[in-house]
């Protein structure tokens, strides 16, 4: 199976079920997110500990386990595989491979054959059901302007989908992951994610003669709310910022 690296899956966890529900995982068709375009390979977790593993027709009988902990093992002919939990819900089960922070993605084949059938769509799925749907007002910090009239103002979490992803090196940064964020009013825009979970978006201030700027905040989500933020106010919001430069 092919694995991917995705920040979403932390995030969301405190909405998936666990592993022990079993009722939820077993005898589903479970489709893999992998190079669907030639090969469709369907896992069918069986009450009996029996997996069948179907790659375009062709059926491999193995077996799986669930350990206890939020552990699965998978046993294959030639290889033994222990995932942990990543998240788990009627649509999508997502493997965290043991020891690292990529995940194996899995879709029920009756959301598969509609519109879950890549990663992209995936993330868009998760993001539109949970991270969107769940948006709540927060209490943010005073901005330096408003000194004067110190009152906590109340911002709206916008809802928003993840267009794209990208990975890449910048020679100042390090590794990055680079997201293309659709918000709901139509708004878009990109957000970077550092190696350390930093994020920031670039703009550029009225004030800095058509040079752009990196506001820098604390994580993706309040990075997320920050650039909706600068698009309707042109500056920064203060929850979460750590600087720019």
């Amino acid at each position: 199976m092919r694995t991917y690296i995705s920040d979403i899956i932390p995030r969301i966890q405190k909405f998936s079920q666990k592993f022990d529900n079993l009722a939820l995982l077993t005898n589903q068709h479970w489709v893999v997110i992998d190079d669907i375009d030639k090969i469709k390979c369907v896992y069918i977790f069986r009450q009996n500990n029996e997996l069948l593993i179907s790659q375009n027709g062709i059926v491999e009988k193995a077996k799986w386990e669930y350990l206890g902990q939020n552990s699965l093992l998978i046993d294959r002919k030639t290889e033994s595989y222990l995932f942990k939990h990543g998240f788990f819900d009627e649509n999508i089960l997502a493997l965290k491979i043991d020891s690292k922070d990529e995940y194996a993605f899995l879709v029920n084949e009756t959301k598969f054959d509609k519109e879950l059938n890549s990663v992209l769509n995936v993330i868009e799925f998760l993001n539109k059901n949970y991270v969107g749907a769940y948006s709540e007002k927060r209490i943010v910090g005073i901005n330096a302007e408003d000194k004067l009239y110190p009152i906590k103002k109340f911002i709206i979490t916008p809802k928003y989908q993840i267009v794209s992803e990208i990975e890449h090196f910048s020679l100042f940064e390090g590794k990055l992951t680079e997201y293309r964020i659709r918000f709901e009013d139509g708004l878009i825009g990109n957000v970077f994610l550092k190696k350390n979970k930093q994020a920031f978006f670039e703009a550029t201030p009225k004030y800095n003669f058509g040079v752009s700027m990196k506001f820098v905040y604390s994580d993706i989500d309040k990075c997320i709310n920050a650039l909706h933020y600068y698009f309707n106010n042109k500056k920064e919001l203060r929850e979460g910022f750590i600087t720019k430069y």
